[in-house]
């Protein structure tokens, strides 16, 4: 008896799916990383920190390059934050207070605390840890809209998270949330993109908002007034010299 044919093509001439939709973990957060990064980046922001007791916003301008190797950014209100400033090259940082005309170098161990005030860290500004070759990555699951990538640490990588979870677009590789895990396991903070825009070559989230779960009432929302990417940057900006000065 004669196999139908639909059922000898099932039987032996297929490939199962999953081979066939397994999603590439690594490429998907290259393209992601690539996308948030750039090649360069010059911005202007506003930053704006939310506690049940208070809420003030500021706002400055950014630059880097190098795919954030080297990353400037400047604060210019309000007037008592004006001319504060972080500079990084590489793996140092250092943060410029006006106040006392100090620059002060920021050690591996300050990489989480917040920078300004506010719930994003030193690590997120100067982003050392590269989300690329820092850690392992696989496809978690995957949902309507998004593919979901688990990042675990690699045993020799100097990073400041037990894991993250990350949400990417597969229409175009945008971020939609990222979670933080402590060591332990436990979901330390959460981060939405939001008011997803094309800017120049790319679809850009220019809201980033960032929730600390064990903080009731405590938000930031980091919003991209203005953002363009690959274009050419002064390299003398990325300097201490220039850290310094306030003009």
């Amino acid at each position: 008896m004669k196999l139908p044919i639909f059922i000898f093509v099932l039987l032996f001439c297929s490939v199962p799916v999953t081979a066939l939709a397994e999603p590439d973990a690594r490429g998907i957060v290259r393209k992601t990383d690539n996308l948030l990064r750039g090649e360069t980046s010059q911005a202007a922001f506003e930053m704006t920190v939310t506690t049940p007791n208070w809420s003030r916003t500021m706002k400055g301008e950014s630059c880097s390059a190098g795919h954030w190797d080297k990353a400037f950014v400047r604060i210019s209100a309000p007037v008592k934050d004006a001319g504060s400033g972080s500079l990084k090259i590489r793996n140092e940082m250092w943060n410029y207070v006006p106040k006392v005309e100090r620059v002060i170098k920021i050690p591996p161990s300050m990489m989480l605390q917040g920078w300004m005030g506010s719930d994003f860290t030193n690590d997120d500004l100067v982003k050392e840890s590269s989300l690329l070759n820092d850690y392992t990555h696989h496809v978690l699951r995957v949902e309507k809209e998004s593919w979901v990538v688990a990042l675990t640490p690699k045993p020799e990588a100097a990073v400041v998270w037990g894991k993250l979870l990350l949400w990417v677009r597969k229409s175009d590789f945008v971020p939609l949330r990222e979670e933080f895990y402590d060591e332990k396991g436990g979901l330390v903070r959460v981060l939405i993109f939001k008011e997803i825009e094309n800017v120049g070559d790319r679809n850009y989230p220019l809201v980033w908002e960032m929730t600390p779960l064990g903080k009731v009432g405590h938000k930031t929302v980091l919003r991209y007034r203005k953002i363009r990417f690959n274009i050419p940057v002064d390299n003398g900006r990325f300097s201490l010299k220039n850290l310094q000065s306030t003009r």
